[in-house]
């Protein structure tokens, strides 16, 4: 049987991209298909840059074309994940978001939720459309650091269908666990009810266009982040950690996690929280309390991006606590330390 063009197009319109539940051809996620005698070869963009999801693609493209033109066909395949611009207009999950970004620590008390907070904060203060997910199912923090303890989330309609508006302060969207529990009690869930809450307040929150949507992960690596990566398309994760050796330990093993061959999230770079102490009457003076550039080493060692260095500054805890981030201030060493990470950061994912 004549290979052509049409026959292959025609075959490869049963192989469905898992995300966007439509086929690759009617999707035009093909390109440069060339075919010399049995011979088939050709690219194919994904919505998931995770290797498994790459390689679940392979497969299903040369079972097709083989079940359909002959087990004497030779199929060469190249898949790759589509650019943050295309994956934005593409994906089923959040066609709205441009960028999805996690915010992960390898261990709790670093500051990964301060980090993400400002961040954010930084991210809205520059002109651009942010929203939070609060993942921190057990510890939820942004409530309190965006000074929005006791609001709940409004059901509206889009669409005829049913869903949450998230909760907004500064400008910023937010959706966190805390909206629907009492501050003080504890969330005792197993991991599937956690995972299962995690993946609504994506699905159902109406996050509208957004520019950037952070994710303030729990710390540590568990179900959480494994659903995570299995159910929403990241484009990307960073690594916040102090200086000291037993947190670089455990921030060596968040970066390893996320290039698992199962997980394969672009990591974007390193952030070393409480890199030095400034007392507030000797603004001069840096006290390096727990060890120096030991996240800035880790990123070199580790091929990683480093992204900079946060000072420790009261204000930064003051800031968190009376729900307004640090970044909000006005020509303070810690805002500006903010403003050239967001900078960077912007640089980076643009």
């Amino acid at each position: 049987m004549e290979i052509t063009r049409d026959k292959v197009l025609e075959a490869l319109g049963n192989v469905i991209e898992p995300d966007l539940k439509k086929d690759i051809v009617s999707q035009n996620l093909i390109e440069d298909l060339q075919i010399e005698g049995n011979k088939i070869s050709l690219n194919v963009n994904v919505v998931n840059p995770a290797l498994h999801a790459r390689k679940r693609m392979q497969e299903a493209i040369t079972f097709t074309l083989k079940r359909i033109l002959g087990d004497d066909i030779e199929v060469e395949t190249n898949v790759k994940g589509m650019s943050a611009e295309a994956k934005g207009s593409r994906r089923k999950v959040l066609p709205e978001v441009k960028h999805i970004i996690a915010i992960a620590s390898g261990k709790g008390g670093v500051g990964k939720s301060t980090i993400t907070a400002n961040l954010a904060g930084g991210l809205a203060k520059a002109g651009y459309k942010v929203g939070i997910v609060d993942a921190d199912i057990y510890g939820p923090s942004m409530p309190t650091m965006f000074d929005v303890v006791g609001e709940r989330p409004k059901s509206i309609n889009v669409e005829g269908e049913q869903k949450m508006a998230p909760v907004i302060s500064y400008g910023i969207s937010l959706m966190s666990i805390g909206f629907f529990t009492e501050q003080d009690d504890a969330v005792v869930w197993r991991g599937p009810m956690a995972s299962k809450a995690l993946t609504q307040m994506f699905t159902d929150t109406h996050w509208g266009e957004l520019d950037y949507l952070l994710i303030d992960l729990p710390p540590g690596t568990g179900d959480i982040h494994l659903s995570l990566v299995q159910n929403i398309p990241l484009d990307g994760a960073i690594i916040v950690s102090t200086p000291q050796e037993v947190a670089l330990a455990d921030a060596r093993k968040g970066v390893n996690m996320f290039q698992l061959d199962t997980i394969k999230v672009p990591i974007i770079g390193l952030i070393e929280n409480m890199s030095w102490f400034t007392p507030e009457e000797l603004p001069d003076y840096k006290y390096y309390i727990f060890g120096r550039d030991g996240v800035k080493n880790l990123a070199k060692g580790m091929n990683q991006r480093f992204l900079g260095h946060i000072p420790l500054v009261q204000s930064v805890r003051e800031s968190g606590d009376i729900g307004r981030p640090a970044v909000m201030q006005q020509n303070t060493v810690v805002s500006e330390a903010f403003d050239k990470l967001v900078r960077k950061f912007v640089e980076i994912t643009k």
